[in-house]
C-alpha cells in the first residue's frame, strides 16, 4: 500500500489547556483537534454557518477510530490532513492524519460522517454543490488506502501450539 497525498485542512498549536498531568496533550484533546478538522473540512465543502443555513444541511459523525502514535506538547505546531476513503450519496468515509511540523504522525482518526437534513432531522443526500466539492477531495482506492486505515481493535495472540 502506498501513502496517498492528503489535503491539509487544519493548522493549530497544542493549547495549554489541552496538556494533562502527564505533560503532554490529553487523549480528549486529540479528539478535539480532529473535530476541529471536520469543521474545517465542512467549510471547504460549503457547509460553513451560512452554507448549513442555506442548505438546511450538516454532517454528523457516526463513528470514529482514533489511534495515538506520538506525544504532542504545549505550543507544538499541528497540521491535520485528510483523504477520502469512500463516499456515497450521503456518507463520507474519511481518514485524518495529525502531524507535527517535522512531518511525524502524531495520531490518526478514521471517521464515518453522515449528511443530515437539519429541517427533517434525518439522513439525506449531499446537496449538489456539496457533492461536487466532495468529489474533488483527494481519494484513493481500497487497495491504496493509508497503511493505518481500516484497523480494528484487538489483542493479537500468538497461535497456540
Amino acid at each position: 500500500m502506498s501513502e496517498t497525498p492528503s489535503l491539509r485542512v487544519l493548522e493549530t498549536r497544542v493549547a495549554s489547556e489541552w496538556v494533562d498531568y502527564n505533560g503532554h496533550m490529553n487523549d480528549a484533546a486529540y479528539a478535539r483537534v480532529f473535530s476541529l478538522a471536520v469543521d474545517a473540512l465542512m467549510e471547504r465543502l460549503g457547509l460553513d454557518a451560512a452554507g448549513r443555513e442555506r442548505h438546511a444541511y450538516t454532517l454528523y459523525t457516526l463513528e470514529t477510530h482514533l489511534c495515538y502514535r506520538r506525544e504532542a506538547h504545549q505550543g507544538q505546531p499541528l497540521q491535520v490532513g485528510m483523504v477520502r476513503l469512500d463516499a456515497d450519496a450521503k456518507r463520507l468515509h474519511a481518514f485524518f492524519t495529525m502531524e507535527d511540523d517535522q512531518g511525524h504522525c502524531l495520531a490518526t482518526s478514521e471517521q464515518m460522517l453522515m449528511g443530515m437534513a437539519t429541517d427533517q432531522g434525518r439522513p439525506a443526500a449531499f446537496p449538489p454543490e456539496v457533492a461536487e466539492r466532495l468529489a474533488t477531495l483527494p481519494g484513493c482506492a481500497p487497495d491504496d488506502w493509508p497503511s493505518l486505515a481500516g484497523r480494528r481493535i484487538a489483542i493479537v495472540r500468538p497461535d497456540a501450539t
